[in-house]
Protein backbone atom coordinates (compact mmCIF):
# COMPACT_ATOMS: atom_id res chain seq x y z
CA UNK A 1 0.00 0.00 0.00
CA UNK A 2 2.63 2.59 1.03
CA UNK A 3 4.85 1.63 -2.57
CA UNK A 4 1.48 2.09 -4.13
CA UNK A 5 0.95 5.70 -2.79
CA UNK A 6 4.52 6.89 -3.23
CA UNK A 7 4.27 5.56 -6.42
CA UNK A 8 1.32 7.49 -7.63
CA UNK A 9 1.98 10.83 -6.38
CA UNK A 10 4.43 11.79 -9.15
CA UNK A 11 1.55 10.78 -12.19
CA UNK A 12 -1.10 13.22 -10.01
CA UNK A 13 1.68 16.26 -9.62
CA UNK A 14 2.20 15.90 -13.03
CA UNK A 15 -1.08 16.30 -13.66
CA UNK A 16 -1.66 18.91 -12.23
CA UNK A 17 1.76 20.63 -13.42
CA UNK A 18 0.56 20.12 -16.96
CA UNK A 19 -2.46 21.80 -16.25
CA UNK A 20 -0.67 24.73 -14.48
CA UNK A 21 1.38 24.93 -18.07
CA UNK A 22 -1.73 24.95 -20.28
CA UNK A 23 -3.54 27.58 -17.79
CA UNK A 24 -0.49 29.82 -18.66
CA UNK A 25 -1.48 29.45 -22.64
CA UNK A 26 -5.31 29.03 -22.60
CA UNK A 27 -6.10 32.12 -25.25
CA UNK A 28 -9.32 33.53 -23.33
CA UNK A 29 -9.24 32.74 -19.86
CA UNK A 30 -12.62 34.31 -19.53
CA UNK A 31 -14.16 31.39 -22.33
CA UNK A 32 -11.68 28.62 -20.11
CA UNK A 33 -13.30 25.17 -19.30
CA UNK A 34 -15.42 25.34 -16.48
CA UNK A 35 -13.85 22.38 -14.50
CA UNK A 36 -10.66 24.80 -14.40
CA UNK A 37 -12.41 28.12 -13.47
CA UNK A 38 -15.30 27.27 -11.60
CA UNK A 39 -18.92 29.10 -11.95
CA UNK A 40 -17.37 32.22 -10.85
CA UNK A 41 -19.98 31.87 -7.59
CA UNK A 42 -19.06 30.75 -4.38
CA UNK A 43 -22.21 29.87 -2.68
CA UNK A 44 -22.60 25.84 -3.01
CA UNK A 45 -20.00 23.96 -1.56
CA UNK A 46 -19.01 19.89 -2.66
CA UNK A 47 -17.44 17.75 0.34
CA UNK A 48 -16.06 14.63 -0.57
CA UNK A 49 -15.39 13.11 2.62
CA UNK A 50 -13.02 9.58 1.54
CA UNK A 51 -12.86 7.07 4.48
CA UNK A 52 -12.27 3.17 5.16
CA UNK A 53 -15.04 0.83 5.14
CA UNK A 54 -13.63 -0.40 7.78
CA UNK A 55 -12.53 -0.16 11.99
CA UNK A 56 -9.90 -1.32 14.26
CA UNK A 57 -7.39 1.58 12.65
CA UNK A 58 -7.03 4.10 15.47
CA UNK A 59 -7.76 7.76 14.04
CA UNK A 60 -7.93 7.27 10.72
CA UNK A 61 -11.22 7.64 10.13
CA UNK A 62 -12.24 10.13 12.91
CA UNK A 63 -9.51 12.62 12.25
CA UNK A 64 -10.53 12.69 8.60
CA UNK A 65 -13.98 13.21 9.72
CA UNK A 66 -12.99 16.26 11.91
CA UNK A 67 -11.23 18.06 9.34
CA UNK A 68 -13.93 17.80 7.20
CA UNK A 69 -16.46 18.56 10.09
CA UNK A 70 -14.59 21.98 10.95
CA UNK A 71 -14.43 22.97 7.43
CA UNK A 72 -18.69 22.15 7.12
CA UNK A 73 -19.31 24.03 10.68
CA UNK A 74 -17.09 27.27 9.07
CA UNK A 75 -19.24 26.93 5.65
CA UNK A 76 -22.55 26.85 7.53
CA UNK A 77 -21.56 29.54 9.51
CA UNK A 78 -20.50 32.23 6.74
CA UNK A 79 -24.23 31.72 5.29
CA UNK A 80 -23.59 29.18 2.21
CA UNK A 81 -25.04 25.74 1.13
CA UNK A 82 -23.47 22.79 1.69
CA UNK A 83 -23.31 19.10 0.04
CA UNK A 84 -21.77 15.95 1.03
CA UNK A 85 -20.69 13.09 -0.44
CA UNK A 86 -19.26 10.13 1.37
CA UNK A 87 -16.95 7.32 0.24
CA UNK A 88 -16.47 4.73 2.85
CA UNK A 89 -18.81 3.44 5.66
CA UNK A 90 -16.87 4.92 8.81
CA UNK A 91 -17.08 7.88 7.33
CA UNK A 92 -21.17 7.87 6.77
CA UNK A 93 -21.43 6.88 10.50
CA UNK A 94 -19.71 9.61 12.20
CA UNK A 95 -21.30 12.12 9.54
CA UNK A 96 -24.91 11.04 9.65
CA UNK A 97 -25.09 12.10 13.57
CA UNK A 98 -24.43 16.54 12.78
CA UNK A 99 -25.05 16.54 8.92
CA UNK A 100 -27.24 13.77 8.20
CA UNK A 101 -29.34 16.67 5.79
CA UNK A 102 -26.82 17.35 4.03
CA UNK A 103 -25.51 14.15 2.56
CA UNK A 104 -26.54 13.24 -1.24
CA UNK A 105 -24.42 10.42 -1.96
CA UNK A 106 -23.49 7.56 0.13
CA UNK A 107 -20.76 5.79 -1.64
CA UNK A 108 -18.84 2.28 -0.48
CA UNK A 109 -16.85 0.01 -1.64
CA UNK A 110 -17.00 -2.66 0.92
CA UNK A 111 -17.25 -5.92 -1.29
CA UNK A 112 -14.39 -4.84 -3.33
CA UNK A 113 -10.79 -6.57 -2.15
CA UNK A 114 -8.93 -3.93 -3.40
CA UNK A 115 -9.52 -0.29 -4.97
CA UNK A 116 -8.37 0.19 -8.86
CA UNK A 117 -8.72 3.34 -10.97
CA UNK A 118 -12.10 1.67 -11.80
CA UNK A 119 -13.58 3.13 -8.66
CA UNK A 120 -11.70 6.31 -8.62
CA UNK A 121 -13.59 7.03 -12.00
CA UNK A 122 -16.90 5.81 -10.65
CA UNK A 123 -16.60 8.49 -7.95
CA UNK A 124 -15.05 11.13 -10.21
CA UNK A 125 -18.18 10.70 -13.05
CA UNK A 126 -20.63 11.28 -10.12
CA UNK A 127 -18.78 14.60 -9.12
CA UNK A 128 -18.54 15.34 -12.85
CA UNK A 129 -22.61 14.66 -13.31
CA UNK A 130 -22.97 17.21 -10.40
CA UNK A 131 -21.18 19.74 -11.78
CA UNK A 132 -22.77 19.62 -15.19
CA UNK A 133 -26.26 19.79 -13.51
CA UNK A 134 -24.80 23.04 -11.11
CA UNK A 135 -25.32 21.26 -8.52
CA UNK A 136 -22.46 23.10 -6.42
CA UNK A 137 -19.74 25.88 -7.15
CA UNK A 138 -17.11 24.09 -5.29
CA UNK A 139 -15.39 20.94 -4.36
CA UNK A 140 -13.03 19.70 -1.92
CA UNK A 141 -11.75 16.15 -1.35
CA UNK A 142 -11.24 14.98 2.30
CA UNK A 143 -8.75 11.96 2.73
CA UNK A 144 -5.16 11.05 4.68
CA UNK A 145 -2.19 11.62 3.35
CA UNK A 146 0.41 9.04 4.01
CA UNK A 147 3.91 10.28 5.26
CA UNK A 148 4.98 7.02 7.38
CA UNK A 149 3.47 4.10 9.71
CA UNK A 150 3.05 6.35 12.30
CA UNK A 151 2.00 9.77 11.12
CA UNK A 152 -0.60 10.49 8.44
CA UNK A 153 -2.04 13.84 8.24
CA UNK A 154 -5.88 14.57 7.12
CA UNK A 155 -5.88 16.91 3.71
CA UNK A 156 -8.53 18.86 2.07
CA UNK A 157 -7.79 19.50 -1.37
CA UNK A 158 -9.96 21.80 -3.84
CA UNK A 159 -10.63 19.53 -7.11
CA UNK A 160 -13.24 22.17 -8.46
CA UNK A 161 -12.21 24.56 -10.18
CA UNK A 162 -8.89 23.51 -10.14
CA UNK A 163 -6.48 25.25 -7.43
CA UNK A 164 -3.55 26.79 -9.28
CA UNK A 165 -0.41 27.04 -7.14
CA UNK A 166 0.80 31.16 -7.70
CA UNK A 167 4.50 30.99 -8.13
CA UNK A 168 6.77 34.21 -7.42
CA UNK A 169 7.76 36.17 -10.34
CA UNK A 170 11.14 35.38 -10.18
CA UNK A 171 10.91 32.06 -9.49
CA UNK A 172 8.30 31.45 -12.11
CA UNK A 173 9.90 28.68 -14.41
CA UNK A 174 9.30 29.78 -18.25
CA UNK A 175 7.97 26.86 -20.20
CA UNK A 176 7.40 26.82 -23.98
CA UNK A 177 5.73 24.16 -25.81
CA UNK A 178 3.54 23.82 -28.86
CA UNK A 179 -0.11 22.66 -28.65
CA UNK A 180 -1.95 20.30 -30.68
CA UNK A 181 -4.79 20.58 -30.80
CA UNK A 182 -5.29 24.21 -29.06
CA UNK A 183 -4.77 24.60 -25.27
CA UNK A 184 -8.44 24.29 -25.16
CA UNK A 185 -9.06 21.34 -26.26
CA UNK A 186 -6.68 19.68 -24.05
CA UNK A 187 -7.62 21.08 -21.05
CA UNK A 188 -11.84 19.52 -21.95
CA UNK A 189 -9.96 16.36 -22.08
CA UNK A 190 -7.14 16.82 -18.97
CA UNK A 191 -9.50 18.42 -16.66
CA UNK A 192 -12.10 15.08 -16.04
CA UNK A 193 -9.50 13.07 -16.40
CA UNK A 194 -7.63 14.72 -13.81
CA UNK A 195 -10.63 14.67 -11.22
CA UNK A 196 -10.17 10.63 -11.64
CA UNK A 197 -6.58 11.07 -11.19
CA UNK A 198 -6.79 13.46 -7.71
CA UNK A 199 -9.23 10.81 -6.54
CA UNK A 200 -7.10 7.71 -7.02
CA UNK A 201 -4.60 9.68 -5.57
CA UNK A 202 -6.68 9.79 -2.47
CA UNK A 203 -7.55 6.32 -2.53
CA UNK A 204 -3.85 5.20 -2.41
CA UNK A 205 -3.26 7.40 -0.27
CA UNK A 206 -5.75 6.49 2.00
CA UNK A 207 -4.87 2.57 2.00
CA UNK A 208 -1.31 3.08 2.78
CA UNK A 209 -2.49 5.46 5.84
CA UNK A 210 -5.59 2.99 6.97
CA UNK A 211 -2.61 -0.27 7.21
CA UNK A 212 -0.35 2.02 8.78
CA UNK A 213 -2.81 3.38 11.22
CA UNK A 214 -4.41 0.07 11.60
CA UNK A 215 -0.40 -1.38 12.43
CA UNK A 216 -0.15 1.69 14.98
CA UNK A 217 -3.31 0.41 16.49
CA UNK A 218 -3.03 -3.01 16.80
CA UNK A 219 0.61 -2.73 17.90
CA UNK A 220 -0.74 -0.33 20.87
CA UNK A 221 -3.73 -2.67 21.63
CA UNK A 222 -1.13 -5.64 21.85
CA UNK A 223 1.00 -3.73 24.04
CA UNK A 224 -1.68 -2.83 26.38
CA UNK A 225 -3.02 -5.80 26.49
CA UNK A 226 0.86 -7.38 27.55
CA UNK A 227 0.70 -4.66 30.27
CA UNK A 228 -2.64 -5.63 31.44
CA UNK A 229 -1.65 -8.86 31.70
CA UNK A 230 1.52 -8.49 33.54
CA UNK A 231 -0.27 -6.14 36.21
CA UNK A 232 -2.98 -9.23 36.65
CA UNK A 233 -0.39 -11.58 37.27
CA UNK A 234 0.99 -9.78 39.84
CA UNK A 235 -1.70 -9.01 41.53
CA UNK A 236 -2.86 -12.70 41.31
CA UNK A 237 0.62 -14.01 42.40
CA UNK A 238 -0.19 -11.45 45.66
CA UNK A 239 -3.35 -12.79 46.06
CA UNK A 240 -2.07 -16.37 46.04
CA UNK A 241 1.09 -15.59 48.45
CA UNK A 242 -1.57 -13.78 50.95
CA UNK A 243 -4.48 -16.80 51.14
CA UNK A 244 -1.34 -19.09 51.55
CA UNK A 245 0.69 -17.31 54.39
CA UNK A 246 -3.03 -16.66 55.78
CA UNK A 247 -3.36 -20.81 56.01
CA UNK A 248 0.45 -21.15 56.92
CA UNK A 249 -0.48 -19.09 60.47
CA UNK A 250 -3.75 -20.77 61.18
CA UNK A 251 -1.77 -23.85 60.96
CA UNK A 252 1.04 -22.86 63.02
CA UNK A 253 -1.48 -21.08 65.45
CA UNK A 254 -3.62 -24.42 65.81
CA UNK A 255 -0.86 -26.23 66.43
CA UNK A 256 1.02 -24.01 69.42
CA UNK A 257 -2.49 -24.15 70.69
CA UNK A 258 -2.28 -27.82 71.07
Amino acid sequence: AQDSAERGRPYSEKMQNIILNLTKSVSDPENAPKLLIGTGKDKVHLGIVMTADRGLCGGFNSNICKLAKNYFKKILNDGKELKIVSVGSKGLDQLKRDYGDYIIKKISFKDRKKITFKEADEVGKVILELFREEKFDKCILFYNNFKNVITQIPQAQQIIPVEIAKKEENNREKNFYEFEPDEDEILEDLLPKNISTQVYKAFLENAASEQGSRMTAMDNATRNAGEMVDKLTIQYNRSRQAAITKELIEIISGAESL
